[in-house]
């Protein structure tokens, strides 16, 4: 499982191609008898503001870390083992990914809240206007979807708070004992 988390974090477009082929198969499973290339072609199309975010948020990631891939994917890794990076550059990148993942996740109880509310009110609009099955599809859809975001957004959040506490007791974090600096007296 860790090689294909690995796989996956170096190669986005990878996550894009398994996220389109999993949103077509769950589709098809709720509409069958459409063409699966025309539900791939529409997946496609409707997920490009998405996929844009995530290349926005991504490329913003990496320049913030050094600006590579491979020590971005590294920093992921150090995030999942709850190790903290050794190097004191490799540190500070590591406290600016935090600083900023915490930050764009400050409302996740809210957005999840809100997600919830706009499932719902999928589902109960398919359960006026289509079928059972579609109904029933867009619930389990709905429920699953739900714990997901809220056990993996969880588990994310702990991971970054860990790592944190675990880069602010570093030493390297003291600015007045920094290489090349003399400690300032009054």
């Amino acid at each position: 499982m860790e090689k294909l988390s690995n796989v996956l974090a170096r190669h986005l477009w990878l996550q894009v191609a398994l996220s389109w082929a999993a949103a077509t198969a769950i589709v098809l499973l709720i509409y069958p008898g459409r063409s699966a290339l025309g539900v791939l072609a529409r997946i496609a199309v409707t997920s490009v503001g998405a996929v844009w975010v995530a290349v926005h948020i991504r490329s913003r990631e990496k320049r913030a870390t050094g600006g590579s891939t491979a020590g971005l994917v590294a920093l992921d890794q150090h995030l999942r083992t709850g190790e903290a990076p050794t190097g004191p550059e490799r540190r500070e990148a590591m406290r600016e990914l935090v600083k900023r993942r915490l930050h764009r996740t400050r409302h996740h109880k809210a957005a999840l809240a809100l997600l919830a509310v706009l499932f719902s009110a999928v589902v109960a609009l398919t359960a006026l206007t289509a079928g059972v099955r579609q109904t029933v599809g867009f619930a389990l859809l709905t429920v699953a979807f739900l714990i997901w975001a809220a056990v993996s957004g969880n588990r994310q959040r702990r991971r970054l708070l860990h790592m944190q506490n675990l880069l602010a007791a570093a030493p390297d974090r003291e600015p007045h004992n920094r290489p090349g600096r003399q400690p300032q007296t009054h």
